[in-house]
Parts: C-alpha cells; sequence; structure tokens
C-alpha cells in the first residue's frame, strides 16, 4: 500500500493531505506473468512413459477413478505407472495396489512396434489374477 502527499485544493493553508489508495497495477501485471507461466508449464507435467500408440476411432472410455496404467516400450519392458518392473512381479504388485478397490480399471499402453502376441501373454496374466476391466489405450487417427 503506497501512502503518499499530494496537496489538496487550492485555498491558502490546506496544505498536503496523504493518499491512502492501493496501487493494482503491479499485483496485476504479477497475477498476468503467472498465469502464463502455468498456462506454459501445464502441458509439460504430463505423466508417463513415452510410447508411440497405434490409433482407433473408438470413443474413449468414461474415466469414474483414476485407473492403474500399465505400460510396455518398444523393447519389451512393462512399467507399472512410471515405475519399472518385471514379468514375474506384475501381478502381486497390482494386488498390492488394489487391494482397497473392489474392481479396478487397468490400462494397458503398448507400442505399436510390439508383438501382438507380448502384450497378449501380460493381458492373459493379469485376467487369470481376477482383474476384469483391462482395456487398451490407443491414439485418435489425426
Amino acid at each position: 500500500m503506497a501512502v503518499g502527499f499530494q496537496k489538496r485544493g487550492t485555498k491558502p493553508g490546506q496544505g498536503y493531505q496523504p493518499i491512502s489508495e492501493i496501487n493494482v497495477t503491479p499485483m496485476v501485471d504479477v497475477m498476468l506473468v503467472l498465469l502464463i507461466v502455468f498456462m506454459v508449464a501445464a502441458p509439460l507435467l504430463t505423466v508417463g512413459v513415452p510410447v508411440d500408440l497405434p490409433q482407433a476411432s473408438a470413443r474413449p472410455l468414461p474415466e469414474d477413478d483414476k485407473p492403474i496404467e500399465i505400460t510396455i516400450d518398444q523393447k519389451g519392458a512393462i512399467f507399472l505407472g512410471e515405475t519399472p518392473v518385471g514379468y514375474a512381479e506384475l501381478v502381486a504388485r497390482l494386488q498390492a495396489i488394489a487391494k482397497n478397490r473392489t474392481d479396478p480399471r487397468i490400462y494397458i499402453r503398448g507400442n505399436r512396434d510390439l508383438a501382438y502376441g507380448e502384450i497378449m501373454k501380460i493381458i492373459t496374466t493379469i485376467n487369470r489374477a481376477g482383474f476384469r476391466k483391462v482395456a487398451l489405450v490407443t491414439e485418435r487417427p489425426r
């Protein structure tokens, strides 16, 4: 809050009186700069392992709660979220994550160059462990 002095009135003897007005221009400038910074930074905060997804024209599934994401990259490495996990420990990790959920959704993101059999092997393993809501993630065609 800037307090200054300004001559008020033109009559002799009135002298200087304090001005107690808030200058909001610097605050608006700072807010606009912060808005621009967050608008630029928000798309960079996407989470996930980069894979080249296949394209499909199906409608996206409605999302109620956050699904569990399994990613298989072009080399066949398996990631649970962003954490690398071995094929042998995948089911144990899924059961540990899903113990408080009744029927969690599991999204599988497989690289388009990966063999179909590799992805089906993981889906079959997940289904045998009792998980029924398993879906494959694709990109929309451009």
